[in-house]
């Protein structure tokens, strides 16, 4: 079994795949229907020169900010702590290889570079972590981070919610390493297990902050305070299956990346309520890397590869859920990480996110869907 990362990304959903969402039940019986090429959407490259680009948001200014995993690091700790099992550790890291950039005008411009960065052994290809989202709360600005902790090369630079002002050191509010190693889940992956934990996703709401970690497979609250308590073991109810992307629509909507090899349609969406109820509303996907709602209810997934096997650049998807109709919107996708929904309804997708060397070749898109 292989963890979350990039090198067990997913395979190509089957035309005929089954899709299955929770309606109501003189519904339920109804057929997905698959149309592929319909609307044509207009996309264009938004910025460009990002190191390995993940989550990304519109700040409360109105710019866009994006998540880099950076450029990994060289420092080991083996012989200080626990370390992530071969192939994919020992890890090494630095404490200072991400980076929080801000779009001005189109040019990427570093907003904080401050952030941890690690990256997996060479037998892994050396894949790299760092920030991994932000969010907002009260027009401050938070940061997940995935690059950190001893376990991952970088002593005293723990994964956690950082709380962040511009080119300032950010500040730690949660200690997501120390939670994740006192808060064990119900199934954990031995395989490739990871101590300090690899957060993928996080959102804002109610004035808390919600964090989805994949490895481990939980979704949890941090308040701006530093509490953190678990709204939902993941593991117990799925198993190991890799959660990554979360949108909220009343409930939360979280994707599942899957273990390697590849099984195409093998991902689903999962409606987890603020009780940690787990219920499954889609399947048939394949390494869902995002979820976004537009402004009416329909539900857009992000897939990063979509062929079996290993992931391929060129593989990524964008479809959408209208009821049980579904629709690949966007082909062509290459190792795409994560998406959101601009002020001007366009989607921004944060495209070459993982996996080749990090000397800028990851980019912004931004795709319009006239319909």
């Amino acid at each position: 079994m292989t963890t979350f990362r990039f090198t067990s990304l997913g395979a190509r959903l089957l035309a005929g795949a089954a899709i299955v969402l929770a309606l109501p039940p003189s519904a339920a019986a109804a057929k997905p229907t698959i149309i592929r090429g319909s609307p044509t959407p207009t996309i264009t490259t938004y910025a460009t020169g990002f190191n390995n680009p993940r989550g990304l948001k519109f700040g409360p200014d109105g710019m866009l900010y994006v998540a880099e995993g950076g450029v990994g690091g060289t420092g080991s700790t083996e012989g200080e702590c626990t370390q992530v099992i071969p192939p994919i550790g020992p890890y090494t890291g630095s404490p200072t290889g991400s980076r929080i950039s801000r779009v001005e005008n189109g040019v990427r411009v570093t907003f904080n570079d401050k952030f941890a960065s690690s990256q997996t052994s060479a037998l892994t290809g050396n894949l790299v972590s760092g920030v991994a989202d932000i969010a907002w709360v009260g027009g401050t600005m938070y940061a997940v981070t995935a690059g950190g902790g001893c376990s991952h090369g970088v002593l005293g630079h723990p994964n956690g919610v950082y709380r962040v002002n511009g080119n300032n050191t950010p500040e730690l509010v949660a200690n997501l390493s120390a939670y994740y190693q006192s808060h064990p889940v119900a199934n954990p992956e031995e395989d490739d297990f990871e101590p300090d934990g690899t957060a993928y996703s996080m959102i804002a709401s109610g004035g808390s902050l919600y964090v989805v970690e994949p490895n481990h497979g939980e979704l949890d609250r941090v308040s701006t305070s530093g509490s953190i308590s678990r709204v939902a073991d993941i593991s117990a109810t799925q198993g190991h299956i890799v959660p990554t992307a979360i949108a909220q629509r009343g409930a939360f909507y979280i994707g599942n990346l899957n273990t390697f090899p590849i099984v195409p349609g093998s991902s689903k969406i999962l409606r987890v309520t603020l009780g940690g109820q787990v219920q499954t509303v889609a399947t048939g996907l394949t390494t869902v890397v995002g979820v976004a709602f537009d402004s009416r209810a329909r539900m857009y997934v992000l897939e990063n590869t979509v062929t079996a096997g290993e992931p391929a650049g060129g593989e990524g998807e964008i479809v959408r859920f209208t009821g049980t109709r579904r629709e690949t919107l966007v082909t062509g996708l290459t190792l795409p990480t994560a998406m959101t929904f601009g002020p001007d309804g366009a989607l921004y997708v944060s495209n070459v996110g993982f996996g080749p060397p990090p000397i800028g070749l990851g980019e912004v898109l931004r795709i319009r869907i006239d319909d």
